[in-house]
């Protein structure tokens, strides 16, 4: 599901105009950010409740070079495996062919303020809940190319 786009800043380059690996890492940041704003809640709001989501799994393939000045769509999409972890599927694709260029996943613990594991509440899990069925009316691509990826 696409959440945000953005524009290749000309810091996010190399020499050659080729957007630095790490880029990704703030992409992937802002389109999960943006994909739970649209639910009307945001990091803040669930750290303020007590319970943190640090990253502790990335993964990030680059598809195709990302350039200077290039515009993109930034899609994500949730999976729930459990009540104590979080994973978000990513997708960065070209904003005017559509062309994949990054796609990648970030799996989050959720902890309490101490660092002990704590399952999500019950209203953040249902809020979860509903984004992801939203993304699935929505026929996610990130969704798509997990599914073709697994039979693979």
């Amino acid at each position: 599901m696409i959440v945000s786009s953005v524009r290749v800043l000309y810091a996010d380059t190399d020499q050659m105009g080729v957007a630095s690996h790490a880029a990704a890492l703030r992409w992937f940041e802002q389109a999960r950010a943006e994909w739970l704003r649209r639910l009307g809640c945001t990091y803040r709001d669930i750290e303020e409740s007590g319970l943190m989501m640090p990253i502790y799994e990335l993964a990030v393939r680059y598809h195709r070079p990302v350039r200077y000045d290039q515009q993109l769509n930034l899609s994500a999409e949730l999976e729930l495996p459990g009540r104590v972890r979080v994973l978000f599927h990513y997708e960065i694709a070209d904003l005017q062919s559509g062309e994949l260029l990054v796609s990648g996943k970030t799996g989050h613990a959720t902890i309490n303020k101490s660092g002990r594991p704590r399952p999500l509440p019950d209203d953040l899990f249902t809020l979860l809940a509903r984004g992801m069925a939203e993304q699935g009316e929505t026929g996610g691509k990130a969704a798509n190319a997990r599914s073709a990826a697994s039979r693979t």
